[in-house]
């Protein structure tokens, strides 16, 4: 995501820890305010599973002042997948790479380099039969560990090209 502007605002999503992942029990999204307590999300998650970059998730306030997500009012058409990369130790570099080579195929996303992580933001116009070709080929030649974050129709009756 670029920088973040004035009508942005950060929605808190609790997390189930499960064999010490995700390594933390809250991950925080960027999110554009929508009103009526709706916000779209405007960045693609690292940890939250089931939500994707357009998503309008309703929000609540806490005591504090902090604004928690709670249902989903409507999904976009975007899937989430996030990979470990393996490649290089998961260097700055090869997470680099990885997002150069997603975003020919038409798709975007964030690194981190904490956990040697990129996050995939796969809109429905990405070629999705490549994506899933070259997610697979980086599995098989152990560039990455996959796991699908949020994911579509389309995406699940997409086949590999």
């Amino acid at each position: 995501m670029t920088e973040p502007g004035p009508e942005h605002v950060k929605v808190h999503f609790r997390l189930e820890i499960e064999n010490d992942w995700p390594p933390a029990g809250v991950e925080s999204l960027w999110a554009i305010d929508r009103g009526n307590g709706e916000v779209e999300l405007a960045n693609t998650p690292f940890f939250v599973l089931g939500v994707a970059i357009g998503d309008i998730v309703e929000t609540s306030m806490d005591d504090e002042g902090v604004r928690w997500a709670g249902r989903m009012v409507r999904p976009s058409d975007n899937c989430t997948i996030r990979l470990i990369v393996l490649r290089d130790s998961g260097s700055a570099a090869a997470r680099q790479s990885v997002l150069n080579a997603f975003n020919k195929l038409g798709a975007g996303g964030e690194g981190i380099e904490q956990f040697r992580m990129v996050s995939l933001d796969i809109p429905p116009e990405a070629d999705l039969g490549k994506i899933k070709r070259l997610l697979q080929h980086g599995v098989d030649k152990e560039w990455w560990h996959m796991e699908e974050g949020c994911i579509t129709d389309a995406w699940r009756t997409t086949e590999a090209d």
